[in-house]
């Protein structure tokens, strides 16, 4: 193979690692990304049941029979002409070890955050490990139709804690039995969700409104639409801007708000993550 080609392949891999502390939902993130990107038909869960199948990254049995990643796994699949490698890490600090010396094949991190907790003890050490690496790191707070912090604690929290500049991709209107749905912050539109089941089908009912369809004042409330408007507005105004470069250097983490991973789309995740040259800090907000 000629030194152009290897570059080329080389130009075409991505490797990232999911991290978290225990339970925050990586493996199950880590599902949903080979759900969408057409590796798996059915996305497995950390608990099989009965009708349902294991996640594929849990494939001892031990990780089977105690809902945890016991050791690192590595899955790889095709997905727009790009190779894509996700490292699947242990969040115990029992497999701590394994997964230090995952990170150091990764190029970038996920890092998985619950949305009733903040940022944990593990989670802090791993985040270190990434620092020292200098590699991008994009940050899922999982879990919002629970009930969960504040947003903006959120983010204070991963700041103050982590010492890294957050920016919101999306929003999250409500939270836990009062959330109503996802708002993009690039597209200006908000995404509502039908629950489906965790390891459900492929295709989860979905409905996009524009923020100024009186359709989805009524389906959030007048308090929440009223409450939403008034964080794009502070978001606007005082959040930092999607810089790419400071992304890439591991100075600034685009958050991306989910629930449960029932919904990962590959969206402006993919669009930054492969480097989207139309997904600039000019055009995106």
């Amino acid at each position: 193979m000629s030194d152009s080609k290897i570059a080329n392949e080389i130009k075409k891999r991505r490797t990232f690692a999911i991290i978290s502390h225990p339970d925050a939902g990586k493996t199950t993130l880590t599902e949903k990304f080979l759900l969408y990107g057409g590796a798996i038909n059915t996305a497995g869960s950390v608990k099989g049941k009965a009708s349902s199948k294991y996640a594929v990254s849990d494939w001892m049995e031990i990780e089977k029979e105690r809902g945890i990643s016991v050791t690192s796994s590595v899955l790889q699949f095709e997905y727009n002409n790009f190779c894509i490698n996700i490292l699947d890490t242990p969040g115990h600090q029992d497999f701590s070890e394994d997964t230090y010396r995952t990170l150091m094949a990764a190029d970038s991190a996920v890092m998985v955050i619950d949305a009733s907790k903040g940022v944990e003890a593990q989670t802090i050490k791993l985040f270190k490990v990434c620092v020292m690496r200098h590699i991008p790191i994009f940050t899922f707070i999982n879990k919002m139709d629970r009930e969960a912090r504040d947003s903006f604690e959120l983010l204070d929290d991963i700041e103050s804690v982590l010492g890294i500049r957050t920016c919101p991709v999306n929003w999250p209107i409500g939270s836990g039995k009062r959330f109503k749905g996802i708002y993009d912050r690039r597209a200006k539109t908000v995404r509502t969700f039908q629950s489906v089941s965790t390891g459900g089908s492929k295709s989860a009912a979905e409905t996009d409104y524009q923020i100024d369809d009186p359709a989805l004042k009524e389906l959030a409330t007048e308090e929440l639409y009223d409450q939403l408007l008034e964080e794009i507005e502070l978001l606007d105004g005082a959040s930092d801007p999607l810089d790419l470069d400071l992304v890439q250097k591991g100075e600034l983490s685009p958050v991306f708000f989910w629930l449960r991973t029932d919904y990962v789309r590959s969206g402006n995740f993919s669009k930054i993550f492969f480097g989207d040259d139309n997904f600039s800090a000019a055009k995106a907000f």
